[in-house]
């Protein structure tokens, strides 16, 4: 019959005593961390503080009335939203309101070589179609999905022209800026 060596033995067995101990010990203490967490929003007893965020459900939808076309101080307003103001050096801006199925499509002045940000943003119940484009070369074909503002960096040579068309389902408001990144 073989002998083992009594060494051996005894080192396999503290190996694997220790193993278990640890699998035990984490078992626990992750057992015991699905009982540490409690959320109190204090929503669903009506205590919610001024300061606290109001609850909302996700199956809850939006209201509908945000998406609406606005015009004057409205759209004063929603423009100062969309398009904040910025240190960036800024070289075409415009925005509007279209009806239905209208289309509206703007030339920018020359542009020197260099990178640019295009930010879109749209105010309407539909998405509104942006593109935008240099001589031949289209660089933005966008339906955008009201509600956020989009912004697209490209590359443009010197003296480039944009040409910036915008197209609306359902009456819309529209907003683009062209600044230097």
């Amino acid at each position: 019959m073989p002998t083992v060596p009594v060494s051996s033995v005894a080192r396999t067995r503290t190996v694997s005593a220790v193993g278990l101990s640890l699998t035990l010990a984490m078992s626990m203490a992750l057992a015991g961390c699905a009982y540490e967490y409690e959320y109190d929003d204090a929503s669903a007893f009506g205590t919610a503080s001024a300061s606290a965020p109001a609850f909302s459900d996700a199956a809850v939808p939006r209201d509908p009335s945000t998406r609406w076309p606005v015009s004057g101080a409205e759209l004063d307003a929603w423009l100062a939203q969309v398009l904040p103001a910025t240190e960036a050096q800024v070289f075409h801006t415009g925005y509007g309101t279209l009806a239905a199925d209208e289309e509206r499509e703007e030339t920018t002045s020359n542009l020197p070589a260099g990178s640019y940000a295009i930010t879109l943003a749209c105010r309407s119940p539909r998405r509104v179609l942006f593109s935008v484009s240099h001589g031949d070369t289209e660089l933005v074909d966008l339906h955008l999905y009201c509600g956020a503002s989009r912004v697209n960096v490209v590359y443009l040579p010197a003296d480039a022209l944009l040409t910036i068309r915008v197209e609306a389902n359902a009456g819309a408001n529209f907003a683009y800026r062209v600044g230097r990144v």
